[in-house]
């Protein structure tokens, strides 16, 4: 035997039965002497000096008197044993590492994670699903997934469509926590299998889209507000424009009018229309932003157009004292 494990089981045979026991023989046959069923292990050494574990059993052997006359020590060769313990220490090491790491990666996300059964009860969450519905993990785990929910019927219903057609991207729903607070969050869900394709139930992933949706009615809002400030824009700019061009087209009634005046007006009223068409075109813009714009082709008269445009540039050129031609070959 080991001598080192002797001393080792004296030293330990004596805090336990508060008597001072010798390392040696007496450590390995003082229970049994007294009676006492003693089975130890001990490493063995072999004469080439290889060791080996082994399961030493220890019976007094005694005659008609009871008096004892020798002991029979009986030691099992323990390798294998030792080894399928080892082994198993082993693959125990190894679940708990794996279950770490999951448990790492479900608390490290910064969604609100769930799994529940097909039942669409609540079987492990991690702390950002805790901190969304006040409550602690084991007062999640347990209960019906619907009643963190404002609208209880359409988180079952989450579930079940999961269910049906194994996955869902954007379920927005709103959780109401324990002490009323509501956040609106986008689901994300699938099923999930053991290694046996055996459904086991939903794993789902919630994010607060809170402020997203925030954004968004304040964008709607900011939309609405522009509409309608393009539309008492036009309106305003449409009242007057309209007079412009009511005179204009009276005063080139006016027979006394010098071809240049005629010019002037004409250039007065065909801006005057092309601000009214532009109005328009504002007014339009809706249709635009809701896709339902379409495009209506139509002739016009080119030299006209680019004759139309001189004539409105002309007045500011002139009065800046800037040359201004436009030509037209052909």
């Amino acid at each position: 035997s080991d001598p080192q494990e002797v001393i080792a089981r004296a030293k330990a045979l004596s805090a336990e039965l508060g008597t001072t026991i010798t390392p040696g023989f007496e450590a390995l046959v003082f229970k049994a002497a007294r009676g006492i069923e003693d089975i130890y292990e001990l490493t063995y050494i072999r004469k080439d000096g290889s060791r080996f574990p082994a399961i030493v059993s220890v019976t007094a052997l005694r005659d008609a008197q009871g008096g004892i006359i020798g002991y029979l020590l009986i030691g099992t060769d323990n390798t294998a044993r030792k080894q399928v313990e080892a082994e198993r220490m082993l693959l125990d090491q190894r679940v708990r590492d794996q279950q770490f790491y999951t448990r790492s990666l479900f608390e490290s996300n910064i969604d609100a994670l769930i799994t529940t059964d097909p039942r669409g009860i609540i079987t492990d969450v991690n702390k950002p699903m805790e901190a969304l519905t006040g409550c602690t993990r084991d007062e999640l785990i347990g209960a019906p997934f619907k009643d963190y929910f404002t609208d209880p019927e359409r988180a079952e219903a989450c579930i079940k469509q999961v269910l049906g057609e194994r996955k869902i991207t954007d379920y927005e729903l709103t959780a109401r926590a324990r002490d009323g607070k509501e956040t609106v969050v986008s689901y994300n869900a699938s099923t999930f299998h053991d290694r046996d394709r055996k459904l086991q139930g939903v794993f789902a992933a919630a994010r607060d889209v809170t402020e997203r949706k925030r954004y968004e009615q304040s964008l709607q809002q900011a939309n609405r507000a522009k509409s309608v400030f393009l539309a008492n824009m036009s309106h305003e700019i449409r009242t007057p424009m309209n007079a412009i061009l009511g005179f204009s087209q009276l005063m080139l009634r006016d027979q006394d009018l010098t071809p240049l005046q005629c010019q002037y007006l004409g250039t007065i009223n065909r801006s005057g229309e092309h601000l009214l068409a532009l109005i328009n075109d504002i007014l339009e813009m809706s249709k635009i932003e809701a896709g339902r714009t379409t495009l209506n082709p139509s002739t016009f008269d080119l030299p006209v157009l680019l004759k139309d445009l001189e004539m409105m540039f002309r007045v500011r050129t002139d009065e800046k004292k800037l040359s201004f031609s436009v030509e037209m070959i052909g």
